[in-house]
């Protein structure tokens, strides 16, 4: 804004200093009839407007508007100050409001040129009728164009925002369903375990109850952290490194914990981008997930293979297969996969159930 206003002022200086500067010089005189002292004030206003718009678009255009009707019976270097001015402030006008709200005042403008220009006397009645339609018709065209430009640039931010905080929802509702699905089917079973033993095997029934309180305690601070995320700026959410390939081993003793044997076999990798790794850390976590709620499976084989801009993973169990169940789990495993533009399936097995995924990616380039 500074930066327009100060070229504005070296525009006023421009345009005034050059008329004034020839009619000081007598390059060109004022007309007999008018006082030199009024024709110098039309002169100094009629510049006013190209400052003015800046704060006041719409005074700035009545004004000029003014200024060229008083500039019409004079015109040479004065009447051609004022209507460039009228131009300015209207372009101004239409960027600020918007072609409908300017429609009226432009359309005032062009009628009021064309008649002062006709009815009233003036050294060429052509030049100044073309010259002052022509100065308000550029000036309302740019407004137009400038003020759509916006408008379109707007909406594009509006809409860009609205992506990205539907986005934002989905991957918090991803993160809590795979949080809370996972650590929440480990309790259940375990509960389900500590209730039937509770009488007959104390022992068992508290090593369920030590996995449930470990358990619920993990889950706790991760949905803390997640929700962290929703607050509305009244405090700081708590930050933790995301879930990522060397998480994959504790995961599969929690998950063994609930009932079946897990293997898990990594082959190829030693690390990934970390948008690859938490999809990989989640994609197997809801397997796993649904390997101890559905599958009744007494094993359960993960295999996570890595290698050329690439990672796979199989999670197969042994139990009673079946077809899948349509859940937020399996939609949530898909749109994970489907970030990268990979491959996805979940369907019964030889034995059992299959859940294959492959995610590409791009390798990271090493610094030279």
């Amino acid at each position: 804004m500074r930066i327009r206003v100060v070229l504005d002022v070296l525009a006023v200086l421009v345009l005034t200093l050059g008329a004034g500067g020839n009619l000081a010089a007598g390059a060109w005189t004022l007309p007999l009839w008018l006082p030199a002292w009024l024709g110098w004030a039309i002169l100094v206003v009629s510049v006013v407007p190209i400052v003015l718009r800046r704060w006041s678009p719409r005074a700035a255009y009545i004004l000029s508007l003014v200024m060229t009707a008083a500039a019409v019976p004079i015109g040479g270097p004065v009447l051609a100050i004022a209507v460039v001015a009228a131009g300015c402030a209207l372009y101004t006008f239409v960027v600020a409001h918007g072609s409908r709200a300017t429609r009226v005042g432009f359309a005032a403008g062009l009628f009021g040129v064309g008649v002062i220009g006709v009815a009233v006397p003036n050294p060429s009645t052509a030049t100044t009728v073309n010259f002052g339609a022509s100065a308000l018709i550029v000036g309302f065209a740019l407004g137009i164009a400038v003020h759509g430009r916006r408008e379109h640039a707007a909406i594009e931010r509006e809409t860009h925002a609205q992506q990205a905080v539907s986005a934002e929802r989905l991957r918090i509702a991803r993160e809590m369903h795979d949080v809370v699905a996972h650590s929440m089917s480990l309790i259940a079973v375990k509960a389900a375990v500590g209730n039937h033993v509770a009488l007959e095997q104390p022992d068992q029934a508290r090593d369920a109850l030590r996995v449930i309180e470990d358990t619920s305690r993990e889950t706790l601070a991760e949905l803390r952290r997640m929700l962290g995320v929703l607050r509305d700026g009244t405090g700081v959410p708590a930050l933790a490194p995301a879930p990522s390939l060397e998480d994959l081993r504790a995961l599969a003793e929690r998950a063994q914990q609930a009932g079946p044997a897990v293997d898990l076999v990594v082959d190829g990798l030693t690390e990934l981008p970390g948008g690859v790794g938490q999809s990989v850390y989640r994609i197997v976590q809801e397997a796993l997930t649904n390997v101890v709620k559905h599958a009744g499976a007494a094993t359960c084989r993960i295999h996570v293979t890595g290698g050329d801009g690439e990672v796979t993973i199989e999670v197969l169990d042994d139990g009673r297969g079946g077809d899948a169940v349509p859940g937020h789990g399996l939609i949530g495993m898909r749109e994970r996969v489907a970030v990268y533009a990979g491959e996805f399936s979940a369907a019964p097995g030889e034995t059992g159930f299959r859940v294959f995924a492959r995610l590409p990616y791009e390798e990271p380039v090493a610094a030279r």
